[in-house]
C-alpha cells in the first residue's frame, strides 16, 4: 500500500475523537452516524467493557412492543469502502429481540453472557465467542438467559432491507413445533 494513502490527516482523525454523545436522543445519534459516514474514525477506543468512546447507547428500535430490554451501539456504519455496519447489542436478563426476518444475511458474534436464539426452525444455545450466521429470509430472535446480559456484535450490509414480522399464518407455522412455540416472544 502506498504510504501516502495509508496516512490519516490529523484533522480527520481528531475530529470524531472529540464527539461525546451518550444520550438516547435519536437526532444526535443520527448526526453522529452521518458524521461517521463522511469520515469514519480510524480508532474507536473502548472506555469500559462494552462501551466505546463517542458511540451512543441507543434504544434497540424507536418504537414497538415486539422486544424487551435491548440496546444497540453502532460501532461502524458503512463508510470506508466496507459496505457493512458493525453494531453491538445488549439484551438484559430475560429480555429478547424482535422475531423477524430480512432478505440480507448477517453474522452475530457473542461477546458477553449467554442465551438462546432461534434461526429458522432451530434453537441454538449461545455462549461467549459463539458465531451465528443468520441466513437470508430466516426467522430469528435472540433471548438473554435469566440472570445474564447477552451482548453480541452484529455485522450486516449497510444497504439492507427493513425487517419483516411474521403474519398470523407464518407465526402459527413456526409455533407448530412446541419447543419453538415455548421460546418465541411475539
Amino acid at each position: 500500500m502506498d504510504a501516502r494513502r495509508a496516512r490519516v490527516p490529523r484533522s480527520t482523525a481528531g475530529a470524531l475523537h472529540e464527539i461525546k454523545e451518550v444520550s438516547l436522543d435519536f437526532s444526535g445519534a443520527r448526526a453522529l452516524q452521518e458524521a461517521r459516514r463522511v469520515s469514519p474514525p480510524v480508532h474507536v477506543r473502548q472506555l469500559e467493557p462494552q462501551r466505546w468512546e463517542g458511540v451512543p447507547v441507543l434504544a434497540y428500535k424507536e418504537d414497538g412492543d415486539t422486544f424487551l430490554s435491548v440496546t444497540r451501539q453502532v460501532l461502524h456504519q458503512g463508510s470506508g469502502g466496507l459496505g457493512t455496519d458493525l453494531r453491538y447489542f445488549e439484551i438484559s436478563p430475560g429480555g429478547h429481540s424482535t422475531l423477524e426476518r430480512h432478505d440480507h444475511e448477517h453474522l452475530v458474534l457473542v461477546l458477553r453472557g449467554s442465551g438462546r436464539c432461534l434461526v429458522g426452525d432451530r434453537l441454538l444455545d449461545l455462549s461467549v465467542h459463539d458465531l451465528v450466521r443468520v441466513p437470508s429470509r430466516a426467522w430469528h430472535q435472540f433471548r438473554a438467559a435469566e440472570g445474564e446480559v447477552l451482548g453480541f456484535l452484529c455485522l450486516v450490509p449497510s444497504e439492507r432491507d427493513h425487517p419483516q414480522r411474521p403474519s398470523k399464518a407464518e407465526l402459527r407455522a413456526l409455533c407448530a413445533d412446541p419447543i419453538v412455540a415455548a421460546f418465541i416472544r411475539a
